[in-house]
């Protein structure tokens, strides 16, 4: 009988790491599929760097497979894995000269001095610094030192590229410019890549798909628009962006919309999505972008459209965006992020929030 490949490129199948009676990762099945970025989210200790180190073969398994290419590689050396490595510190010999720095990797590959000149010199043109060859790295900023580190994990034409904090050394700009260049790099060269990072903008941005992970445990997994959108429980929504959570119990649908009863006895309609039945406890969620505002005295009420009144109790400007904090009841305060588009609302204004049920969410509570 002929074996059947495995679709995954990537597998971790049943993996579990401990350090003593801690467990970093329980349990975990992922594949990740050839080419795609995939990236790891999550707060620190989550277990996403702990998952990355077992593929690079930094850490040992404490049970479970991990695959690459349908090949168990649990018990190869970590020279023979043929993974690409980058890190949040660049990890730059810095007595040696940006060509050796690169060509590390080619010279444990048994390669010819002309075909290790050549593979260096296409790696800097790759990551756009032709010619820095001699220089050291101490001679570089630190985006050009990341754009080194690199070359120095593509030259060797890795089956995984694997990268871990990469961009968090940098400012903000430069993290910017440095998404857009993994981004574009990646799409070019169709390496499969892991990518970990606490910051969701960096997963939203960049990511064929995004795993996000809490306590050792994959929550959720999906494209960017559906762990943002449909986010399918209470950490997921909270972490990935600003939201608003409004207990509520379900009622019967209107107008092709969940009818919703808030606990001050308003209602709010909600979207259809979900296996909810009137009667069942719910969490209503919100996300601060979807969200309008207006002066409470210009108020003209939409039909199927959900409103709410309040203050403006703080503000912060942003410049192409102002963060509004509203008061609507002494214990209910939601978070609502606007575009400017004249002079910002002021603290103590009197407004409404209007939000289209297709926005609003619900989540079991």
């Amino acid at each position: 009988m002929v074996k059947e490949k495995d679709p995954a490129f990537v597998r971790f199948k049943g993996i579990e790491k401990r350090y003593g009676k801690v467990v970093a990762v329980k349990k975990m099945d992922l594949e990740i599929p050839e080419g795609a970025l995939v990236t790891l989210l999550g707060p620190s200790g989550c277990g996403k760097t702990t998952l990355l180190r077992m593929l690079a073969g930094l850490e040992t398994p404490t049970l479970g497979d991990i695959y690459i290419k349908g090949k168990r590689i649990n018990d190869t050396p970590i020279h023979k894995r043929n993974l690409g490595m980058i890190f949040q510190n660049y990890a730059l010999f810095p007595h040696k000269t940006i060509f050796d720095n690169v060509a590390f990797g080619l010279k444990y590959r048994a390669a010819s001095k002309a075909e290790i000149q050549e593979k260096v010199e296409n790696a800097l043109e790759t990551v756009r610094l032709p010619g820095v060859g001699n220089r050291m790295p101490s001679q570089l900023s630190g985006g050009q030192q990341q754009r080194i580190a690199l070359a120095r994990a593509i030259v060797i034409q890795p089956d995984v590229l694997l990268m871990d904090e990469p961009l968090s050394a940098l400012d903000e700009n430069l993290r910017e410019d440095m998404r857009r260049e993994i981004d574009n790099l990646q799409q070019d060269l169709g390496v499969t890549t892991i990518f970990v990072t606490h910051d969701q903008r960096e997963a939203l941005s960049m990511s064929d798909n995004v795993v996000v992970m809490k306590d050792g445990f994959i929550q959720q997994q999906g494209t960017p628009e559906e762990v943002y959108n449909y986010s399918v429980n209470h950490f997921v929504a909270d972490f990935l962006g600003h939201s608003n959570f409004i207990n509520a119990t379900v009622e019967e649908k209107k107008n092709g919309f969940l009818k919703a009863r808030l606990e001050d006895n308003s209602v709010c309609l909600v979207s259809p999505a979900g296996d909810f039945v009137s009667g069942d406890k719910a969490e209503i969620v919100i996300r601060a972008q979807k969200m309008t505002l207006g002066h409470k005295k210009d108020f003209i009420q939409e039909e199927d459209m959900n409103f709410f009144f309040g203050k403006i109790v703080d503000r912060s400007y942003m410049g192409g965006e102002v963060s509004y904090f509203i008061e609507l009841s002494p214990k209910k305060v939601l978070h609502v992020i606007n575009f400017v588009k004249r002079a910002p609302y002021r603290r103590g204004d009197e407004v409404y929030i209007q939000v289209d049920p297709f926005h609003c969410r619900l989540l079991k509570s």
